[in-house]
């Protein structure tokens, strides 16, 4: 039996057992504290020693700007500057809106120079202001500058063509672009001859043409009917508020575009699924105003993980849009399989049956050779961006620009009057050979293609015809010179993944490249003197030669990644004005503050009040 000291002693082992030894405790110490130092390490690397290392270098070659501050970067300063530029409306006929819409790009220009050094966060923003060294930034020939990875934003917004690089992007394009029937294109010295299946004709050479561009071309009867229903019940509604035609009627054009373009892409992206497409696209309005006010706040780590109101409500849309997308494309998939239907009416049901033939073409050996449902919601996405926001911002302010121009409105009215009438709804024949508003390089003469003086008369209307008249309409001179004085998208951004050299300064990866497609456009260096007044005329001859740098007009982008919703908006807004114009002379209401402010696009921040009369 032990004794009761051995007792005390195997009492004292077995207690020692149950306590953890003393080593394991410091060593577990140990690892905790080397946790913390290198996440202290990482975070000072990436809020201090990093931006202060990618400073140095640009500084080193004679570049300035704003000094960096600790994580939130110019986003203080930018607060502060926004402040006080909405503080005070631009004088009505001011069209140097730079200022007021950029004040810290502007600001920054003026104290340093074009090429200035500005603070995202952590990391520096480098201004590029040289049309020529923008074109080469957009081109991206040598695969040297990317979008920035904002991954969770993107999936938030779209998640389209846009927003992928590289061999996915190609995938993308591959598969989209036979959604629009394009077979292929073929340059000569003398001409492009476009193949497909409904069509064989001519056109000019050296034009490069985007997905919907393809769309523009060999889908009109689709888009036609689309626009001029959606203007013909927008220009009947507005003749009902002054019917009268003797007191001239009040009317806020911004939402009234808003809902016109957002009317027109839900007809032509989903056809028959309109009621369920006008519902996303309304989602996507939302959301796009939610994500514009979660960038401001980007420089906090984590934030867009935070269950802030607004996160909660980004992810609550989120879900919606992709389950209302997740039924429309399956309905569309099954009438694709069973061929229960026309599935092929609109932009979603191109699309479906492009990826479906893509992989049939692959003899269904892997469905990686196709696009997930995913990947078709995200370009689903993405039609609303194309379709819809540039085109409303540009038809509200080409109308406060008329207002504030009645010369302009008159000459472009009548001449609208003298091709289409009154009431018939402009043709492309008619277009074309617009001089006011059309440019008058580079047209040629083409059989009328028909009147339009109803909606049933234009589902007449030929592929061919329709095709040719498109091919060879310019863009008015009223619709650049707007776009250039209100640019829609006023910044473009890239960053550098890799050491490269761009117009004799090196810089680091990890850099920033800022485009101020807005300051580009009213640089007097650039367009001359009168870079920020009014002058359609300047556009006469083409874009090449309206600035003294040509190209230097850059309203949707440059290059390969050209915004593929160009035509489409271009089309929509000229259809749409010419209609305006047609039954309506207006003039900015008293209630009108003149406030263009960037919020996503540039937007009226007071909205767009004019008065209405309706013509005799």
């Amino acid at each position: 039996m032990a004794s009761s000291g051995e007792a005390a002693l195997l009492g004292g082992s077995v207690g020692d057992a149950r306590a953890p030894p003393l080593p394991w405790k410091l060593l577990a110490l140990l690892c905790a504290a080397l946790a913390v130092a290198w996440c202290a390490v990482r975070a000072l690397e990436w809020a201090w020693w990093r931006p202060r290392r990618l400073a140095r270098a640009l500084r080193s070659q004679g570049l300035c700007g704003t000094s960096y501050r600790s994580l939130a970067g110019d986003a203080p300063l930018t607060e502060e500057l926004n402040r006080e530029a909405r503080s005070r409306p631009l004088p009505l006929g001011c069209h140097d809106v730079a200022p007021r819409a950029m004040p810290l790009f502007h600001q920054t220009m003026k104290e340093h120079g074009k090429t200035s050094i500005t603070w995202f966060g952590p990391v520096p923003r480098v201004t590029i202001t040289k049309p020529e060294l923008v074109r080469e930034v957009l081109s991206n020939k040598f695969g040297h500058y990317e979008k920035l990875k904002l991954r969770k934003l993107q999936r938030m917004l779209h998640n389209g063509l846009g927003s992928h690089e590289g061999d996915k992007w190609a995938k993308h394009r591959r598969i989209i672009n036979p959604a629009f029937h394009l077979e292929k294109l073929k340059v000569t010295t003398t001409h492009t001859t476009c193949t497909a299946e409904t069509m064989n004709m001519h056109v000019p050479a050296a034009r490069v043409y985007s997905c919907f561009d393809s769309l523009c071309l060999l889908f009109p009867q689709r888009m036609l009917p689309a626009f001029a229903a959606c203007c013909t019940d927008l220009v009947e509604r507005w003749e009902g508020l002054v019917a009268d035609g003797q007191q001239p009627c009040e009317v806020d054009v911004w939402p009234e575009m808003q809902n016109l373009t957002g009317d027109v892409i839900s007809r032509a992206a989903f056809g028959s699924s309109y009621l369920e497409g006008r519902r996303i696209f309304q989602l996507q309005g939302e959301q796009v105003q939610l994500v514009v006010q979660a960038m401001h706040k980007l420089h906090i780590p984590g934030y867009l993980y935070l269950p802030t109101k607004t996160n909660r409500r980004m992810k609550r849309i989120a879900s919606e849009i992709q389950e209302l997308l997740k039924g429309i494309i399956a309905k569309r998939e099954n009438a694709l399989r069973t061929g229960g239907g026309a599935a092929s009416d609109d932009l979603l049901g191109l699309l479906l049956e492009s990826n479906m033939e893509h992989c049939r073409g692959d003899g269904g050996k892997s469905k990686a050779s196709g696009i997930t449902t995913d990947d078709v919601i995200g370009e689903c996405k993405l039609f609303y961006f194309a379709g819809m926001e540039t085109t409303s911002v540009l038809l509200t302010w080409t109308m406060v620009v008329l207002s504030m121009h009645p010369e302009w409105q008159d000459r472009a009215r009548e001449e609208v009057l003298h091709v289409f009438g009154d009431r018939t709804t402009p043709d492309y024949d008619g277009l074309s050979r617009l001089r006011i508003v059309s440019t008058s390089a580079d047209r040629l003469n083409y059989r009328s293609i028909g009147t339009l003086s109803n909606r049933s008369s234009l589902l007449r209307l030929t592929t061919r015809d329709l095709c040719v008249q498109l091919l060879q309409m310019q863009v008015t001179m009223v619709l650049y010179e707007v776009l250039r004085l209100y640019t829609p998208l006023t910044a473009l951004q890239r960053q550098t993944y890799k050491p490269m050299e761009l117009g004799g300064v090196r810089y680091p990866a990890g850099v920033m490249l800022m485009l101020p497609l807005l300051c580009i456009h009213h640089d007097k260096d650039v367009w001359g003197p009168d870079a920020s007044e009014f002058r359609p005329q300047r556009f006469a001859e083409g874009v090449s030669r309206a600035s003294r740098d040509a190209p230097a007009f850059f309203p949707f982008g440059w290059g390969p990644r050209t915004c593929i919703g160009q035509s489409f908006a271009l089309l929509e807004a000229k259809m749409g004005l010419s209609m305006i114009l047609q039954r309506f002379a207006f003039e900015l209401s008293p209630a009108y503050t003149h406030a263009p402010f960037a919020h996503g696009m540039l937007q009226p921040e007071h909205g767009a009040q004019v008065m209405l009369r309706r013509l005799p």
